[in-house]
């Protein structure tokens, strides 16, 4: 069972990844999916895809959940039946899930140079200022601030919401695995913490609303 890292953030919050090795008939093995999900997989013509959603399941199970104890809202987001948040992710050869008591986003992405194509997609203008200024890595921290701003934007979840005209990311070093974000949208601004881990050529950000005893 390829359980690659759990983290635990505090006393409610765990962070769990899963590193996809096994093939998709491998990781359908005692799992019982509802009609729903197994529609959805049914319908990926990706196989990756397909794996990364199940590797999920095994996640869940993980933590004592069954693909049973989870429902979609209508905008697509996840939420498990006994009101623990949840958020969920996968990138090629890996998979994650966050589960909390508070509001939460996750998201994991491989490093690759075609990310600076489309940093104007995503990156504000004082955050390009803040990268060129400070001479970082530019494929590891757009990794970052892309991998910021889709945590924040599921946790979220309301549509209309831009990555570049309505997250802000603060100023981050790449050897400093915390950072701090903002979500200014329809006259509503709100304070969030979020944290960054590296391996193997990925990142994994995650984020939960700003208190002072986040990532203490």
């Amino acid at each position: 069972m390829p359980l690659y890292k759990t983290i635990t953030v505090d006393k409610g919050t765990n962070v769990l990844i899963w590193k996809i090795e096994e093939t998709y008939e491998s990781l359908c093995k005692g799992i019982e999916l509802t009609q729903h999900c197994q529609n959805r997989v049914d319908n990926m013509k990706s196989e990756i895809h397909r794996r990364g959603f199940m590797s999920v399941r095994h996640l869940l199970g993980v933590m004592g959940y069954t693909d049973h104890d989870l429902f979609y809202d209508e905008f697509g987001k996840p939420h498990l039946k006994d009101g623990k948040h949840i958020s969920i992710t996968h990138s090629f050869e890996f998979a994650g899930i966050i589960i909390s008591d508070k509001e939460i986003g996750i998201d994991i992405e491989k490093q690759r140079e075609k990310i600076q194509i489309i940093a104007h997609k995503f990156v504000n203008k004082a955050e390009s200022n803040y990268l060129e200024e400070n001479d970082l890595d530019k494929i590891r921290a757009l990794t970052i601030l892309w991998g910021a701003k889709e945590s924040l934007y599921k946790l979220y979840a309301t549509p209309g919401l831009s990555f570049e005209e309505h997250i802000y990311i603060s100023a981050f070093k790449l050897d400093y695995p915390f950072v701090f974000g903002t979500i200014n949208y329809q006259d509503k601004i709100s304070h969030y913490g979020l944290a960054f881990i590296e391996f193997e050529g990925y990142t994994c950000v995650y984020a939960m609303p700003s208190l002072n005893d986040d990532f203490t």
